[in-house]
């Protein structure tokens, strides 16, 4: 069973890493684009713009981050004396949210990465503590015995569940927004942390590997099946994640996925050397066991709905042309002119023309089709 490799920052082999870990602090002091990922999923403009000129080093990074989390737990606790419940879940999810940067910063397995996890998750469960909505925590096994963790959040009377399948460097506590906005929108949501992701990897020590994730999509929809029995089920992701949800819609089981900007094979992709890095630390690499689909090979069933912006720099837009002319089934393709990888700035309008989708709504009157 491949394990993770556990290092700590002052171990000679750690060394590399420490170097990439600034690569990506320097990237986020000086480029806005760094940043569109984590607005869109709840930090607030104004947090990040007290702090992102003080972001020297690793440090600097943890303190800050730390400093605006605890600010955000001291609103919430007074909204929640107060009784403003809604108010006060917010500010605990975006209090989750920014313990989730100190663990998303450093990429290997450590202590210390741990630590900032277990924050995160302390939070998004005083979230849910709050919350109207019903939640559960479940994990589900695939055949090496692996265990991946994940959440279910389930609305009075759902009229469908949607599978949210994260990004290889994400959590499901990162994309906390989705589930809301989903859940109040009728649909039950699950969100799981795949092999090499989150819960599954600091807390469960698993990987990620080709034949892991292929299992763990497939044991996830099964799981769902059965779990909500009478409900369809609907597949949503982003980047990798999106791949992934490509995968998933050879399911007998699935009736529609939408995928935003989804990964393709790594050799057709111009992918930051720091981002190559960080993967390379909880997940594989080779060939065999990169954790992409094979793209050949899978026999599309459900709908889908595919979004591409037009600048993305990691997938050309000729090879996302060709991955759609791949997919023989009902499909549909809306592209972005001013958007890049994920189409951050339009996630928000992604999220709602999805809903409609999902139920059944047409939504040729707010893009083109093709």
């Amino acid at each position: 069973m491949l394990q993770v490799n556990k290092k700590t920052i002052e171990n000679d082999e750690h060394k590399p890493i420490v170097k990439t870990i600034n690569r990506t602090i320097k990237t986020a002091k000086l480029i806005d684009a760094f940043w569109e990922r984590w607005l869109v999923h709840g930090v607030g403009l104004m947090d990040l713009n007290k702090i992102r000129s003080d972001l020297q080093n690793l440090e600097h990074w943890l303190l800050s981050w730390e400093k605006l989390a605890h600010s955000k737990e001291l609103q919430a606790k007074k909204l929640e004396k107060q009784g403003f419940f809604k108010e006060a879940e917010y500010l605990y999810r975006q209090t989750s949210l920014y313990y989730n940067l100190n663990y998303w910063i450093d990429p290997m397995f450590s202590e210390q990465k741990q630590y900032w996890y277990n924050k995160s998750l302390k939070f998004i469960k005083k979230a849910d503590e709050l919350s109207d909505t019903k939640t559960l925590y479940k994990s589900i096994n695939i055949d090496d015995g692996s265990k991946c963790s994940g959440r279910i959040r389930i609305p009075n009377n759902p009229k469908g569940c949607i599978l949210i399948i994260n990004p290889i460097d994400s959590s499901k506590e990162e994309l906390f927004k989705y589930e809301m906005e989903f859940v109040e929108a009728g649909f039950a949501t699950l969100s799981f942390d795949g092999p090499g992701q989150g819960e599954t990897f600091i807390v469960n020590e698993v990987i990620g590997t080709r034949n892991r994730w292929e299992q763990f999509i497939n044991q996830l929809i099964d799981y769902t099946s059965i779990y909500f029995e009478e409900l369809p089920i609907y597949l949503f992701g982003t980047s990798l994640g999106a791949s992934w949800v490509l995968y998933g819609s050879s399911h007998k089981k699935v009736s529609k996925a939408v995928a935003v900007s989804p990964a393709i094979e790594l050799e057709k992709m111009n992918m930051p050397t720091y981002f190559m890095e960080r993967m390379d630390c909880s997940i594989i690499l080779k060939d065999k066991d990169v954790p992409i689909p094979y793209f050949d090979e899978i026999n599309y069933q459900s709908h889908v709905l595919l979004f591409h912006g037009k600048k993305d720099m990691m997938v050309p837009n000729d090879e996302m042309d060709n991955l759609f002319q791949k997919i023989e089934v009902e499909k549909h393709w809306i592209e972005y002119e001013n958007e890049g990888h994920c189409c951050n700035n339009k996630l928000d309008e992604i999220r709602k023309l999805s809903l409609q989708w999902f139920s059944n709504k047409s939504i040729a009157r707010e893009v083109n089709l093709i």
